[in-house]
């Protein structure tokens, strides 16, 4: 692949300010086959389109993608990394790639049948196989969307829910609500990415043997309720309110061959008989297990995965993109920027962007509590 990337992130009091501090740090960058990325905590959401057209005007630079978020964070090639919540603030990378290489998917609220479809003598002759994606939580159609792209399309999916606790606007192009957008890659982008668990399991897989949409009456042929008392251990299993945003369930993917599994969290106790509520659907056969969550846990995870990308690549870095859970970060652990630090110290400096979602999207799924990181080489 032949050009550059760079990035840069400030934040400040308001959003003409910042956009300009993050172009000054930024520097002069080249317009042909360029890609934005930009990202912005909710204090900016309604400022999006805004800044995006800030963003055109001085770089000459078309093509923009990126969301909002809680949190987001940034790291420029120096290493300054930082990790901004509850402030204005706004992190920016641009990539060069190679040319006809890439094709925005604009954001709209329906369905992605005629957008796929538009772009279909595109498909034939670069032969996509990522994009990278940002999705609105509150769309129900979420999951058929998802479908039309992996199913349908044959891509596998990169990026993250918009999380805000305002609106969650979205740019691809232009700035919209209400459905999934991103980016195509064509198949000569060499990418590669990662995903880190933010919990670790506590026991054995085991296997739903009733249950009711989302309520899990046996396991293993026994009173749901039994299994998990026994596997938390004696002193949670006193006083079940103590498991609430420590104790989670996860549901194994099938055919993973890195162990892969769902993180979804615990809804309900019913100690009379015997039950679980989980925050999915299951049936009978699917198999189900108990994992906790804790710093310690999420950063061995997270240094593991770091090691195991470090013996993929065989090139520098150019840039990367950094999803993480909105649980996640300075929320479990702490103000120092940690995560996007660790990325810094296992595979070196590197222009960095990225936000905190309210959902990670792997392949062909949301997760959750997790970090996915994608590389590009």
């Amino acid at each position: 692949m032949t050009g550059s990337f760079a990035s840069a992130h400030a934040s400040g009091t308001h959003w003409a300010d910042i956009t300009r501090a993050c172009l000054t740090a930024l520097g002069p960058v080249e317009r042909e086959n360029a890609l934005g990325f930009v990202y912005v905590t909710d204090p900016l959401a309604n400022d999006l389109g805004a800044i995006v057209d800030q963003l055109r005007l001085a770089t000459g630079i078309e093509h923009w993608l990126g969301t909002v978020g809680i949190a987001i964070l940034g790291q420029d090639a120096s290493g300054a990394a930082a990790e901004y919540i509850d402030q204005p603030a706004i992190s920016l990378m641009v990539g060069h790639f190679p040319a006809d290489s890439f094709r925005l998917l604009e954001p709209e609220p329906g369905g992605l049948g005629s957008r796929l479809r538009a772009l279909q003598p595109w498909r034939q002759t670069r032969h996509p196989g990522i994009a990278l994606v940002h999705g609105d939580p509150s769309n129900p159609q979420l999951p058929v969307l998802m479908q039309q792209m992996t199913g349908d399309a044959g891509l596998y999916l990169i990026g993250g829910l918009s999380s805000s606790r305002t609106t969650v606007p979205q740019v691809a192009g232009r700035v919209g609500e209400g459905g999934l957008s991103g980016v195509l890659l064509a198949g000569d982008v060499a990418v590669v990415t990662g995903l880190s668990q933010g919990c670790s399991p506590i026991g054995p897989v085991h296997t739903i043997t009733e249950a009711e949409q989302n309520i899990v009456m046996e396991i293993d042929g026994r009173p749901a309720l039994e299994v998990f008392r026994e596997e938390i251990g004696e002193v949670l299993a006193r006083d079940m309110r103590k498991v609430a945003g420590f104790i989670f369930a996860a549901l194994p993917i099938a055919g993973s061959d890195t162990g892969d599994y769902l993180v979804r969290n615990l809804t309900g106790i019913d100690t009379g008989k015997g039950w679980l509520a989980i925050g999915a659907e299951v049936a009978a056969g699917d198999g189900i297990m108990f994992t906790r969550r804790d710093r310690n846990s999420a950063l061995a995870d997270f240094e593991r995965m770091l090691d195991r990308l470090k013996r993929r690549i065989d090139r520098p870095i150019r840039g990367g993109l950094y999803v993480s859970c909105v649980a996640r970060g300075p929320n479990l652990f702490g103000p120092d920027a940690v995560e996007t630090r660790l990325i810094a110290e296992h595979l070196g400096q590197f222009p960095l962007t990225g936000f905190f979602a309210n959902g990670e999207i792997s392949h062909d799924r949301v997760y959750a509590y997790t970090g996915v990181l994608t590389l590009f080489l």
